[in-house]
């Protein structure tokens, strides 16, 4: 006979009292002893995807810069445009392409901007594409 032969069989104990804690509960209590603060966060931020600027080439600058030609011919009017502009990334290299929708108050030729009714601007040089909605769109 073993010395815990008289105990081994015995269902394992639960208080009464208080319940188990869950392991989510029970794993964070070792959260302070991570090897690194921040490590993770450092982890992920670097696996994230940016993408490069594009240059437009020849003829995407023609287009653009007969799409500017048209709005600024119709800014009295406010004309309702899609706009794609790329955005730099503040943590890294590259960024990322957006485009947004508005009615174009002024273009800016100072501050090389396009400011929107909406009191958005976005600057002329990190336009991608511009395109004058019709008024069903």
């Amino acid at each position: 006979m073993g010395d815990y032969d008289d105990i081994i069989h015995l269902p394992h104990y639960e208080p009464k009292r208080h319940p188990r804690m869950p392991i989510a509960a029970r794993a964070a209590q070792f959260a302070p002893f991570a090897a690194v603060a921040g490590h993770d966060a450092a982890i992920r931020e670097e696996g994230r995807v940016t993408d490069a600027w594009k240059e437009l080439g020849e003829t995407g600058n023609e287009e653009l810069n007969r799409s500017m030609e048209l709005v600024i011919d119709r800014i009295s009017e406010h004309p309702s445009v899609t706009i794609e502009y790329f955005l730099p990334d503040i943590h890294k290299s590259g960024g990322s392409y957006q485009s947004i929708v508005g009615q174009v108050k002024r273009i800016d030729d100072t501050e090389r901007v396009i400011e929107l009714l909406d009191g958005r601007k976005i600057a002329i040089d990190t336009i991608r594409s511009l395109k004058i909605r019709q008024q069903s769109e």
